[in-house]
């Protein structure tokens, strides 16, 4: 194994990138709420860099990426970063594994963020501290290790997850659903209008987000390669197409949404990230132009119904989009594009989808079970929400005593 400065480069650049699309959801999220709580809102994103930063480096990396245990979980030899040097590791050849290690923190960093779209303007701040250390510890490194760690029990199933469907998507997604009903509904949701702060700061973080995906998809490769350009051109493929379809959709309904053609575009983003590195452009267009519809009508169903105050969609979303990503990867994903793959139903392997749908399942019942259960448990304890005064007033006021706007 010897360090390549070329992939060494890419890494370096796709970490950088990944990272920027913790703020750039913060923007994306942000956007969404009311002006009371957007600062709060802000922040639910922007402190996961600090606290899921020291928990990777304490123990997650080396829960996720240790020695085997049983292929559920790793081992504590990474504790510390300790090994975890500027050699090449078995997981990247051709760069430090200090730099692999620092890559895959840029995803742990990003997935508990996504979830707190599905709680904000109501959550109690110091809770959804501890929630997110305790779920990035029990979730999230465990189900990172069955997929991607070595020995981990869905990489030996087979299971394609090109740069974090399942591990990162269907986590959050489903997490997001579980945490919502078990915090309830915003005062007055269904019965008052609750409107955008601000959409051009969502069309920002959905743009940046966009931009930074090609690190996300692009920087799986590990390498500075033909795979990497291949990822990038079927994450711009699928965001177009689902932005595309989103606007078709919503004119149908009345006008073109600026806010829907960018969620669209994100839906997108999410659908092809198992498959950026396994299926053809062609099948990257037909993997978002089908994801838009699953999630803009999972959205009008939840919402006309009032089923559940998901704040921001991040079931539909990153729930059904990263599920139907994980399914169609299945169906498309062909070793022509990549050798080290293996071929989907389309291209004469079933058993590749009755995979891919397993693993999903499997990683959606724990992801929903897991966090309902420490929600419930952190509500009995601490209390998941603040008081119907503070919620009143605001986050930014009750929880950080400040204001976004003067």
């Amino acid at each position: 194994m010897e360090i390549n400065s070329g992939d060494t480069t890419w890494l370096l650049v796709s970490s950088a990138l990944v990272l920027m699309m913790t703020p750039a959801l913060a923007f994306f999220y942000g956007g969404m709420v009311r002006k009371k709580n957007l600062l709060s809102t802000l922040n639910l994103s922007f402190i996961m860099i600090a606290l899921i930063s020291v928990q990777w480096l304490l123990y997650g990396y080396s829960l996720a990426f240790g020695h085997d245990i049983g292929g559920l979980l790793g081992g504590l030899d990474f504790a510390g970063f300790t090994g975890v040097a500027g050699t090449p590791s078995a997981y990247a050849p051709t760069v430090p594994h200090i730099l692999f290690a620092s890559f895959q923190m840029m995803f742990a960093i990003i997935t508990p963020a996504l979830i707190t779209g599905a709680f904000v303007e109501r959550v109690r701040f110091k809770t959804f501290l501890v929630f997110s250390l305790l779920w990035a510890t029990l979730v999230y490194d465990p189900i990172c290790h069955w997929v991607w760690g070595a020995g981990g029990i869905l990489g030996r199933l087979g299971a394609l997850d090109f740069a974090g469907g399942t591990v990162v998507h269907i986590t959050a997604g489903f997490s997001a659903l579980a945490f919502a009903l078990a915090i309830g509904p915003r005062k007055g949701f269904g019965r008052v209008s609750i409107e955008p702060n601000n959409i051009p700061y969502s069309v920002l973080g959905a743009g940046l987000l966009w931009m930074g995906w090609f690190g996300f998809n692009g920087g799986s490769a590990l390498a500075a390669n033909g795979l990497a350009a291949h990822a990038l051109f079927t994450t711009n493929t699928s965001a177009a197409a689902a932005g595309l379809i989103w606007m078709i959709l919503s004119w149908i309904d009345g006008k073109p949404s600026v806010l829907g053609i960018v969620t669209g575009a994100v839906v997108g983003l999410v659908a092809i990230t198992p498959g950026a590195g396994f299926v053809t452009p062609l099948g990257a267009l037909i993997m978002g132009a089908v994801a838009a519809p699953i999630s803009y009508y999972a959205i009008k169903f939840i919402k006309g119904r009032n089923l559940v105050d998901e704040s921001l969609d991040v079931f539909a979303c990153h729930g059904l989009g990263g599920l139907w990503g994980a399914l169609a990867t299945g169906l498309f994903a062909t070793t022509s594009v990549n050798p080290n793959g293996r071929d989907g139903l389309f291209h004469g392997n079933p058993a590749q989808f009755l995979i891919q749908m397993a693993s999903a399942a499997l990683v959606l019942v724990v992801s929903f079970a897991m966090t309902y259960g420490l929600a419930k448990a952190l509500h009995a304890v601490m209390g998941l929400r603040v008081s119907d005064s503070e919620e009143l007033v605001g986050l930014d006021i009750s929880e950080h005593a400040e204001r976004a706007y003067a």
